[in-house]
């Protein structure tokens, strides 16, 4: 994973270093992101997205009522869009989120062989962009950034919800 440099701003600067050191989220204490991911696995063997879609609706609506913030809109879609840039070099998107509308986009299929992707991947990336609405919603940020602390929070809600025990991210300097 790469972070975003830091903005030059120095209003956005700070910013920058408060998601940075926020590293963790509170989590729920029982296992209902857990049952929630549970039903998102289960649509996803259907390779359908109307069970995916209601799946994805429902640990949404669960993880928002617990962090007390606004339910995010959800679309998702079917197989990735693909970017190929001069020199060969090709990029996916498996996700985004706009904070204008807080609408959450995910992609369920790969880009080139449309096939449905991975449940870990497709979770992973559904928490990273519930963060991103997290950042604008709960943390008050005005911009939601890729810092190391904005990927510890977005693991720990991974591995919570997918009942793993969270690993340690290690940071290497680039």
């Amino acid at each position: 994973m790469l972070t975003d440099r830091p903005p030059r701003p120095p209003a956005l600067v700070a910013e920058f270093l408060a998601s940075d050191r926020l590293g963790t989220l509170e989590l729920p204490p029982d296992d209902r992101l857990c049952a929630a991911a549970g039903a998102i696995e289960a649509g996803m063997k259907t390779g359908k997205a109307a069970p995916v879609r209601q799946a994805c609706t429902e640990f949404l609506a669960t993880a928002a009522e617990f962090y007390e913030v606004e339910n995010p809109k959800l679309r998702v879609l079917s197989a990735r869009p693909i970017r190929v840039h001069e020199g060969g070099w090709a990029s996916e998107l498996f996700g985004d989120y706009h904070p204008a509308t807080k609408v959450i986009r995910v992609w369920m299929r790969t880009a080139v062989r449309k096939q449905v992707t991975s449940f870990g991947t497709f979770l992973s990336t559904l928490c990273h962009e519930f963060c991103h609405h997290l950042d604008y919603a709960q943390f008050g940020f005005c911009d939601s950034l890729h810092t190391r602390g904005f990927y510890e929070r977005a693991a720990v809600l991974y591995h919570h919800a997918r009942g793993t025990p969270k690993k340690k991210l290690v940071w290497v300097a680039v």
